[in-house]
């Protein structure tokens, strides 16, 4: 009987660290907004834990509470999930009996230079360069007079599905938001199947699933879609209607960054509203991201 009580040990204690380090969390300190009214729980609630860890609740649950083992993805996950120090995870680890791997942190992006040139050099079609997850890492003044000033955008939050969800002037700028925000939302689950351990990629999943009831079921349904070409209808505030073809180009030095145009049929009235809103955007004086030196 003593031996059966002991075998648990391990997993009580895990559980009560995971209680813990989720207790020293706030909402804000992971992305989440803060619910009105009291909380009934300190820092966060398990249900949020498992959302930003991508896990059910009863999974996360049996985990807190001894009842089962956790895998090492989903150690690691968690570890990066409630923001856990190098001798926490490990000690984290030694608790499940797992051997933990260090993942392989990658550099933050910045646009190639060849990209950035040509960027430079789009005066009249609006363009910019998304990295991997979606995040912004370039833009010309047209396709932040087009879309949003990205520069007022925090960096860490320059991200173009996260935008779509959550400013709200992102669903009245296209015509038909859903369609549009459901691509996003494919295109993300493609790069997850390309870097499943990426922890940003995993934190935007979470924090987007707990603020949209939209993104949490279109992200559960699996569907996928790749960056290639396709049409859009926006309702622009400055100048109308703009039914745009938008294509993608891949860096061959880096795979992981794309360039998107948006063009118009020459003589259409689109390709016109263009050449009006690239002059309101040099009269306002919007800006482009800054060139690579």
């Amino acid at each position: 009987m003593l031996g059966g009580m002991t075998s648990n040990l391990p997993l009580n204690e895990l559980g009560e660290f995971l209680k813990k380090r989720r207790a020293e969390l706030s909402p804000r300190t992971v992305g989440l907004p803060d619910a009105a009214g009291p909380r009934r729980v300190t820092g966060l609630r398990r249900e949020e834990v498992a959302h930003l860890a991508s896990i059910s609740t009863d999974y996360y649950t049996r985990l807190e509470q001894g009842r089962m083992q956790a895998s090492a993805p989903v150690l690691d996950t968690l570890a990066r999930v409630l923001h856990l120090d190098d001798d926490q995870r490990a000690y984290l680890f030694q608790l499940a009996g797992k051997t933990a791997h260090r993942t392989r942190r990658r550099g933050r992006q910045k646009v190639q230079p060849q990209l950035q040139r040509v960027l430079d050099d789009l005066t009249a079609t609006p363009a910019l360069v998304q990295g991997r997850r979606g995040d912004i890492l370039a833009w010309n003044s047209l396709a932040a007079a087009l879309v949003t000033d990205f520069s007022r955008v925090p960096e860490k939050q320059r991200n173009y599905p996260r935008i779509q969800f959550t400013d709200p002037a992102m669903r009245t700028l296209y015509a038909d938001w859903e369609a549009s925000a459901q691509i996003s939302v494919a295109q993300l689950r493609m790069e997850a199947a390309k870097y499943p351990d990426d922890p940003r990629l995993i934190e935007l999943v979470g924090e987007l699933s707990m603020r949209d009831q939209q993104f949490a079921q279109w992200w559960g349904e699996h569907r996928v879609a790749a960056r290639t070409v396709g049409t859009k209808t926006l309702n622009h505030p400055v100048v109308g209607e703009l039914v745009l073809d938008w294509d993608t180009l891949t860096a061959n030095t880096d795979p992981d960054q794309h360039l998107t145009v948006w063009t118009a049929e020459p003589g259409s009235p689109t390709h016109e509203r263009l050449r009006i809103l690239a002059s309101w955007a040099a009269d306002q004086h919007v800006p482009a991201s800054s060139s690579v030196g």
